[in-house]
């Protein structure tokens, strides 16, 4: 399989929507995919089952406050510095790069880095979706070590994070670097080869999202029609935001948005909170929906994601939920995924058609 010029903006589409909010928005990293494959071909995506057990694969990704890649563009080439570190650090030459969560833009920058770099990236991801800390990486869940970790920004300043380090203590630590950075960074951690890939990581992830990006692109005139056809996809309410409380802190854009329904929904009203991803939902004081359901808010024209740095009064936007990956819904998935994890005192919720 391949991303090339002609399916990049369904697969855009599709992290966008596996995003659920979070994950950063996608149009620059589109931009710079597009001259990146115009520049060095298309991005060639490999199969787990097509690499060799010995093959070693290196999870990448951007991490921070998504709110600030909104005005500090990466520069390019912070992937050849991540691959250059963790080849020193490791001794291993790295095979493959590996999107550490398919959603949002961070479905799209390794591959402008994969691509630059001449290496493939694997049909899989650490999350099946995005989530804004680095215990929810199903890696993480399954044992794999996140060390070691390099960190790296567009003024080339590199910092790694080894030993055996524990990913509570790597969390903290790549937060506060991503923070002294400017409030993001480039990161990659939980390197692994392929055998312990096919355990750990979510499959067919890239594959899933150029799937969705597909159905709204064939389906541009009613994309909520035919999204609500999708098997365990629930469109819960169309609206307008009325309301958006944000603020950027810690590395995370932390806050709340208010929809009112209009149309068939008037009267309605939804809360959706959010940090850096969309959490959790709640109609009339009842919640309908909490992570781990990926929680998105789409344009209500374009099906669109509306990533949460985006969020403004006035918008028309839809509700949509999707089904996660089987990881979440363990035991150990849903201690650190779950709303609890987030310091949501409720338990979770799945709508009855997310599944």
């Amino acid at each position: 399989m391949q991303i090339d010029e002609e399916n990049l903006e369904a697969y855009a589409l599709g992290c966008g929507l596996l995003g659920g909010g979070g994950g950063g928005e996608t149009r620059t990293a589109v931009l710079m995919a597009r001259e990146a494959i115009r520049e060095h071909g298309p991005i060639e995506v490999a199969g787990l089952g097509d690499l060799a057990d010995d093959d070693f694969l290196m999870p990448c990704g951007l991490l921070g406050a998504p709110t600030v890649s909104l005005e500090k563009v990466p520069a390019r080439d912070e992937g050849d510095r991540l691959v250059a570190a963790v080849q020193e650090l490791t001794g291993r030459a790295v095979a493959a790069l590996m999107c550490v969560e398919i959603g949002g833009s961070n479905g799209l920058f390794p591959l402008i880095w994969a691509v630059r770099r001449g290496l493939p990236v694997v049909d899989a991801d650490g999350a099946g979706r995005a989530f804004p800390q680095l215990l929810q990486m199903s890696m993480h869940v399954t044992g794999v070590p996140v060390a070691p970790v390099v960190l790296t920004d567009e003024r080339h300043n590199v910092v790694t994070l080894g030993g055996e380090i524990t990913t509570h203590w790597a969390e903290r630590l790549c937060r506060s670097t991503a923070v002294a950075f400017g409030g993001r960074a480039c990161a990659a951690m939980f390197t692994m080869d392929a055998k312990q890939a096919r355990r750990a990581a979510v499959t067919g992830s890239v594959s899933h999202a150029l799937s969705l990006g597909e159905l709204l692109v064939r389906h541009r005139t009613d994309p909520f029609g035919a999204l609500s056809e999708k098997p365990g996809v629930v469109v819960l309410a169309r609206g307008k935001i009325a309301d958006v409380v944000r603020v950027t802190q810690g590395g995370f854009a932390r806050g709340s948005a208010i929809v009112h329904g209009t149309g068939d929904d008037r009267g309605r009203m939804i809360r959706v909170e959010f940090q850096n991803e969309n959490l959790v939902a709640i109609e009339d004081g009842q919640v309908v929906a909490t992570t781990p359901t990926v929680i998105c808010l789409l344009d209500d024209t374009t099906a669109e994601a509306v990533a949460t740095e985006e969020l403004q009064f006035g918008q028309r936007v839809a509700v949509v939920l999707l089904p996660c990956d089987d990881v979440w819904h363990s035991p150990e998935g849903l201690e650190v995924a779950g709303p609890r994890a987030f310091g949501y005192d409720i338990d979770v919720t799945r709508p009855a058609g997310v599944r």
